[in-house]
């Protein structure tokens, strides 16, 4: 029998990255999890519906590392492909255990006079532009340079990084491999200089870091955190900001209520997280003997992928699913995963879209869409976000 992919379902002309949600609907309505064809990955189990996505997501049979993939061979030798993300308990326990203290609530929002700073300047500079990219001119440098200030890259290198990790993070790009030697040798040598000299930014604290037991990250273990962080860290981020901000664009209904009712924001964050989830999918995790979810049997050692973006708009679980809403109860989404792969990062991620968005449209009253929307493309895969967003600005100033 022939193994569909998703573009077989998908309206003709309609590129699917564009506009997933049709074909992502037809597949739940059918059922909450099928067997897709993918070009890279071969026949892949594909969940759709919110509460398959959920259990799947702690299910403790369904394993993150490559090796209970009958297809694996090798995991390309770098480091950065032995991070957490990547990983199972008990080795993702200790590794989580590790790095969690500097992800608590109190450190990250002592981190809010730095976010305001870098967003400040941001607009000081872009505004006066009269027009510009939003992605490239906002939404991805405020999260680079919060993360790499975090983490203690310098500054001129902080471009090497976006571009490493664009290549690393999209779907067939040649680069991906050159890319990911590259920033292992980079980080190799970044982490060297931390052991020698210390320092206190979070590179230099994971570099120290022991439990009660004395147990500590090693050089391996270290660059595959620094990467995940790196990654995970900015490139979320960034589509989370410009979708907010492109979501709020077409609805100028929810805009003026939020600009009316601040008090509207941190729920508006978890509509946007929802409606666009900044995530795509969850990474590949691999069956570590046979499963049955739903009704559907999935053999042992196949590849199995959460689709975030089907699940988060399950009309079971949010009613009328494809409406943006900011007055909507949107928290339960999984936008940041679920289980012990949660987002580590996401207090710090709502933290830099709820001051980007609020400072961007305080001080932008008249932003509005500079590009027919239905021009604008979306990224595909694992990360989904806008590849650009034009827009111009109205009357400025600070509030």
């Amino acid at each position: 029998m022939h193994t569909p992919t998703l573009e077989d379902l998908t309206r003709p002309g309609t590129p699917l990255a564009d506009d997933p949600y049709p074909v992502l609907a037809q597949l739940r309505a059918r059922g909450p999890v099928h067997r897709l064809r993918t070009a890279d990955a071969g026949d892949v189990w594909v969940i759709v519906g919110h509460e398959e996505a959920k259990a799947a997501l702690s299910d403790p049979r369904l394993r993150n590392d490559v090796r209970h993939s009958g297809g694996w061979e090798d995991d390309g030798g770098h480091a950065i492909g032995r991070n957490m993300l990547q990983v199972d308990p008990p080795h993702h326990t200790r590794l989580r255990r590790l790095v969690a203290g500097q992800f608590t609530a109190r450190r990250i929002e002592a981190l809010r006079p730095r976010v305001q700073g870098i967003t400040d300047e941001l607009l000081d500079a872009m505004l006066p532009q009269g027009r510009a990219d939003l992605v490239e001119c906002f939404a991805l440098p405020l999260p680079m340079a919060v993360i790499c200030e975090l983490l203690g890259v310098p500054a001129p290198d902080r471009k090497a990084f976006s571009e490493w990790s664009a290549d690393i993070v999209t779907p067939g790009n040649p680069d991906a491999a050159a890319s990911a030697e590259a920033m292992t040798g980079y980080l190799t040598e970044l982490i060297g200089a931390k052991r020698r000299t210390g320092g206190d930014d979070l590179l230099s604290a994971l570099v120290r870091a022991t439990d009660e037991d004395g147990d500590r990250l090693s050089l391996d273990e270290t660059i595959g955190m620094a990467f995940l962080l790196l990654v995970a860290g900015h490139e979320t981020t960034v589509n989370l900001i410009s979708s907010g901000a492109f979501a709020l664009l077409l609805q100028p209904g929810q805009l003026a209520a939020l600009r009316a009712d601040w008090t509207l924001l941190d729920g508006a964050i978890e509509e946007m997280l929802r409606h666009e989830s900044p995530l795509g999918t969850s990474a590949f995790r691999y069956t570590a003997e046979a499963v049955e979810i739903a009704g559907t049997g999935i053999p042992a050692g196949k590849p199995v992928l959460v689709a975030l973006v089907a699940a988060n708009r399950d009309p079971r679980r949010f009613p009328d699913p494809d409406r943006f809403d900011i007055g909507r109860d949107a928290r339960g989404h999984l936008a940041f995963s679920h289980g012990v792969h949660h987002c580590l990062g996401a207090p710090l991620a709502r933290l830099e879209a709820a001051v980007a968005l609020r400072s961007l449209l305080e001080r932008c009253p008249g932003l509005r869409l500079a590009a027919d929307p239905a021009t604008l493309t979306w990224r595909s895969g694992l990360m989904r976000g806008l590849h650009r967003l034009p827009v111009a600005f109205g009357p400025t100033g600070r509030p």
